[in-house]
């Protein structure tokens, strides 16, 4: 996606310093408070860059994002080592800052990373880790640059393991896995869905929307999960009660025997 910072990104020349060729110009980079950002293949300062994504086209869009990311968080939520987010920023180079070239994938998953909140995701700040996964949604406006343009960025230059793209209104999904440095189509299971080696989980299509699966099982709702322990919670104190009914039963039945037979069932302990 390409747009504009939210806060205006202003970059001056050092006047300090005598001119420089275009390509090995020092720039200050204004986000708020100006920080050094040096040229390409030298190892950048933090920077707090704001994402500079657009509004998402649809609710489908908007709600299937919302979706994969708060699933996966809640499936791996006693894990510190990952971090997934949406729509969100990726910067990777100088040059990008320059040419105003942003991307921001509308899923994209990385392993190893902390689990924190982040402004944006520039991989000088992050030991240089790109995406192990990313997952595109397309749109009538998007489609051909999520197939091409996106596709070669993220086979080319990021080199992201795993790479998807999945339709919210056509149902369109694909997905690809990077083999000898080339995208290579990820074939399905018998159930139609495309097994990630990068997350130990597989991606389908379930109720007109793109699921976290495990093995051939679907990954609840949060609250799915708490509405079936509520169930069984419930089922286990009925099957209690049931349990001492039966047994405050079989006391009455037997006292009821010891009478007949003139035996006071008081006196037997």
């Amino acid at each position: 996606m390409r747009t504009a910072l939210l806060e205006p990104l202003i970059m001056v020349r050092l006047d300090a310093t005598p001119p420089q060729s275009e390509t090995s110009e020092s720039l200050l980079v204004e986000t708020g408070s100006l920080e050094l950002v040096s040229p390409e293949g030298v190892k950048f300062p933090p920077t707090n860059l704001y994402s500079d994504e657009p509004p998402l086209e649809t609710d489908f869009h908007r709600r299937q994002i919302d979706l994969l990311i708060r699933l996966l968080e809640f499936w791996w939520s006693d894990r510190q080592d990952f971090y997934i987010s949406g729509n969100l920023t990726v910067y990777y180079n100088e040059q990008q800052l320059r040419k105003r070239d942003f991307r921001g994938p509308d899923v994209f998953v990385v392993l190893g990373a902390e689990k924190r909140d982040r402004r944006s995701w520039a991989t000088w700040e992050e030991g240089g880790k790109y995406p192990n996964v990313v997952i595109e949604l397309l749109s009538n406006s998007t489609a051909t640059v999520d197939r091409g343009k996106k596709k070669d960025l993220y086979q080319d230059v990021w080199r992201v393991p795993e790479y998807y793209w999945f339709h919210p209104e056509t149902m369109e999904f694909a997905g690809f896995r990077l083999i000898g440095g080339t995208y290579a189509e990820i074939e399905p299971t018998e159930d139609g869905r495309l097994p990630s080696e990068q997350l130990g989980l597989e991606l389908g299509i379930h109720d007109r929307q793109l699921r976290w699966f495990t093995a051939g099982d679907l990954i609840p709702f949060p609250e799915e999960v708490e509405r079936q322990r509520t169930e069984q919670e419930h089922q286990r104190a009925e099957q209690e009660h049931q349990r001492a009914e039966q047994e405050r039963q079989a006391k009455e039945r037997l006292a009821n025997y010891l009478r007949s037979q003139g035996i006071d069932p008081d006196q037997i302990t």
